[in-house]
């Protein structure tokens, strides 16, 4: 989402599910500020398995690959970071994917995956490229959309896409009765039928190249049928970045960094609030000391206990 810091354009980024929310306004939305994120306050970059099995799946060259070794490498920062990146001579070639880049990325992903933070998690999001990382799936919603949105010139066009939008959707329906009662069977046959609505060639040249990019989509859209515990669309996301978008209504942006962060701050807190059914003028008082105040345990210890807990 679109926010305003010092006078400036930035980003909003939301990072949350059911059990919790975390807001961050930065001056990016690249995948690089999408990973720093992910490091959770750690400052570290981190070669690793898993950074270099990150560059591989990135297709940065094997002769590139093969300068960092084999024995995991940890570097204070992004200045100490950028050295060992100039000491291995890579920031001088000229060679696509840029090495520099994937070599970071890689990095902060391995910082990512060596804390462990994301380990069995599926990232949901709009399909914007900066959150294709790990395990991801996209929203249906926002898939659909591009079909909604596609402009029809006469009846047999207006026919076509409304007859695949109306399949699409009773596919949905069904992914949504999937997930409390998955089965093999079943998973099968929901896959058979996205095949048959994604394939369909209607004689709308532009309903069938958009559908013939969604089915090269498959994997992320049938996650689900893999995790029947990610939700279906990125709703929940929307409505927690909702407050963002009125906060931004009100008073434009943020003059200072510590005003952003406590903005920042004091939005997850009272989001994470209440979808822990808490009160957040007791969680207020609890922390700030506040005499009779009823007690509040902590944020971190709640949402990391069991869902049936």
């Amino acid at each position: 989402m679109g926010a305003r810091h010092k006078a400036k354009n930035g980003f909003c980024t939301h990072i949350g599910n059911d059990r919790f929310a975390f807001f961050a306004t930065t001056g990016s939305k690249s995948r690089l500020n999408f990973l720093e994120l992910l490091r959770a306050g750690q400052d570290d970059y981190v070669i690793n398995a898993a950074a270099l099995d990150y560059m591989r799946n990135h297709k940065l060259p094997q002769a590139a690959i093969a300068r960092f070794g084999t024995m995991e490498q940890r570097f204070a920062g992004s200045k100490a970071f950028m050295e060992h990146l100039e000491s291995l001579g890579l920031t001088g070639l000229e060679i696509r994917p840029d090495p520099v880049q994937i070599a970071t990325e890689a990095a902060l992903w391995g910082c990512v995956a060596e804390q462990g933070l994301l380990d069995g998690t599926v990232i949901v999001s709009d399909g914007a490229g900066q959150f294709k990382i790990a395990e991801h799936a996209l929203c249906w919603v926002h898939a659909e959309r591009l079909i909604h949105k596609l402009d029809t010139f006469c009846e047999a066009h207006i026919q076509a896409k409304e007859g695949i939008r109306a399949r699409i959707w009773q596919l949905y329906k069904d992914l949504k009765e999937y997930r409390p009662a998955p089965t093999p069977r079943r998973a099968a046959g929901l896959k058979r039928r996205f095949d048959a609505i994604f394939s369909t060639e209607t004689g709308f040249v532009t309903l069938d190249r958009l559908l013939a990019r969604l089915r090269a989509q498959k994997r992320d859209l049938l996650a689900v049928l893999k995790h029947p515990d990610i939700p279906l669309h990125t709703n929940g996301s929307e409505n927690d970045i909702r407050c963002q978008v009125t906060r931004r209504k009100i008073s434009a942006g943020t003059r200072s960094d510590p005003g952003r962060d406590s903005r920042d701050a004091f939005l997850g807190l009272m989001k994470t609030c209440a979808k822990q059914a808490i009160s957040f003028w007791d969680y207020l008082g609890d922390r700030l000391g506040v005499p009779d105040a009823p007690a509040v345990p902590s944020l971190a210890e709640l949402i990391r206990a069991p869902a049936s807990a």
